[in-house]
């Protein structure tokens, strides 16, 4: 689909006072790449604006992981169309990259890049500004040598967390997932160049520094003698007082060198691992073309208990998958009640075009995908409860990120513990993006209330 009226140098060619708005749905990768794709425009002299401002160019970063993902794509491309008509609009991201004749046939969009070649969009913008004339851009991923795109990322200080990606793509093909066509093979960063993002933003201040990737585990598989955790242990080797969240991770890719990094006195990792379930019955399992089956992943979970009593596991889980029996969900609920997992994010199962599983049989009715939705997030609040409960009492190392919006708790701040608990306690304005020991006194709903301790107390981790 690519289009041959592609400019060269833009730089020279762009009014200083241009602005840009940006929209960005679905997953943290989306959220990275739009930050990247802003440097571009930054370093051609644009000034970025809100979402609600009229704009010369809207970039909308679009999500294709759910029907509802797409609708609300949509929705917001006609939204901006409607907001500034003369405006450049630009869909980029998942949606585009896996129905771009669909999203190009949106009256008012001008330009359709998938997810890779970015780094000629200010290119391509040029060339609409001067003629009109919509452009697809948009690569076959899986005819081409998959390559890491490196955009890169100018940042400030003004946050407390930042989104590092080191990954690309996946290989897994699980049935329900659109992601593989998406996304592409899985790729690499550099490892050096995921290491020279780490120290710029640490000297920057930013103390929390989160992983991300589309299979974020699978990291250095396609690397000459590096792996993801030889990746962990030279961040973890960068002075600096911060800390390293892992976004997520395969229950699969946990191992032996991995819970012994997490094992280390003065880890720099967070005690806190995301590993998605996605169902909890085997036959289920098998039929979403996962690599474990609920023993696989029950065994991990306690060898991890056992190196970490107090670690923080979150998960994803689907409802509603084709074929899910009653006694099937049941067997899964029992199991995520019986492993005492932190969080559950409930998805009810989407019909994607193009994966296997659209094609099953025995599709499940939404009125019970949202009942067992329902459930399952009842339990979640439960697991919550009951996980954070474990630490009242205990002094939990804090950053905290900003104001606590609620009128009940004037000059409250809220951040998160290493182990993934938001804390609210009262502190001064400038505690904030700095760590602190809070106290945790209460639990109330989502937070925990706590109280600010002195330096020399000691945290739980």
């Amino acid at each position: 689909f690519r289009s041959s009226s592609l400019v060269g140098a833009f730089k020279s060619e762009v009014a200083v006072m241009f602005k840009v708005a940006f929209y960005t749905l679905g997953c943290k990768v989306n959220t990275y790449e739009t930050e990247a794709l802003w440097q571009l425009f930054l370093n051609a002299g644009y000034q970025r604006v809100q979402q609600e401002e009229v704009a010369d160019v809207y970039v909308i970063n679009t999500c294709a992981v759910t029907h509802a993902g797409e609708q609300k794509s949509r929705q917001i491309i006609r939204r901006l169309v409607r907001r500034a008509p003369h405006a450049v609009v630009v869909v980029t991201g998942c949606y585009a990259q896996t129905a771009p004749a669909v999203v190009a046939d949106i009256p008012g969009v001008d330009i359709v890049v998938g997810t890779s070649g970015r780094k000629q969009l200010l290119g391509l913008v040029a060339a609409v500004q001067r003629t009109r004339n919509p452009i697809i851009a948009v690569e076959d991923l899986w005819r081409v040598k998959p390559i890491y795109e490196e955009l890169g990322i100018l940042t400030s200080s003004c946050r407390t967390r930042a989104l590092v990606k080191i990954q690309e793509g996946c290989n897994n093909f699980c049935t329900f997932c659109i992601i593989p066509w998406a996304k592409g093979r899985s790729r690499s960063r550099k490892p050096e160049l995921v290491i020279e993002e780490a120290q710029r933003l640490i000297a920057l201040g930013y103390k929390e520094l989160v992983l991300t990737g589309i299979h974020t585990g699978g990291y250095g598989e396609d690397l000459p003698n590096y792996s993801f955790v030889k990746l962990i242990e030279e961040l973890q080797g960068l002075s600096g007082d911060f800390r390293l969240r892992i976004s997520s991770l395969e229950v699969t890719q946990v191992n032996a060198p991995l819970i012994a990094i997490l094992k280390q006195i003065g880890s720099k990792i967070c005690p806190h691992l995301h590993l998605p379930l996605q169902a909890g019955s085997d036959p289920v399992l098998k039929r979403m073309g996962r690599h474990y089956n609920t023993k696989k992943y029950q065994n991990i979970v306690c060898a991890l208990r056992v190196h970490l009593p107090d670690l923080a596991i979150t998960t994803d889980v689907i409802t509603g998958f084709p074929g899910e029996t009653d006694e099937q969900f049941q067997e899964g609920y029992e199991l995520m009640k019986r492993l005492k997992l932190g969080q559950l994010h409930v998805f009810p199962y989407s019909k994607r075009s193009g994966t296997r599983a659209a094609q099953f049989e025995d599709q499940i009715s939404e009125e019970v995908k949202r009942a067992r939705a329902k459930k399952l997030l009842e339990l979640s609040e439960q697991l919550q409860t009951s996980y954070a409960k474990q630490f009242i009492g205990q002094a939990l190392r804090v950053l905290p990120e900003s104001e606590y919006k609620n009128a009940k708790y004037q000059g409250y701040l809220t951040g998160f513990s290493d182990n993934y608990l938001r804390i609210v306690f009262k502190g001064p304005q400038e505690l904030k993006g700095k760590f602190c020991n809070v106290l945790v006194k209460n639990i109330q709903g989502h937070v925990c209330l706590g109280e600010l301790v002195e330096d020399k107390a000691i945290s739980k981790f």
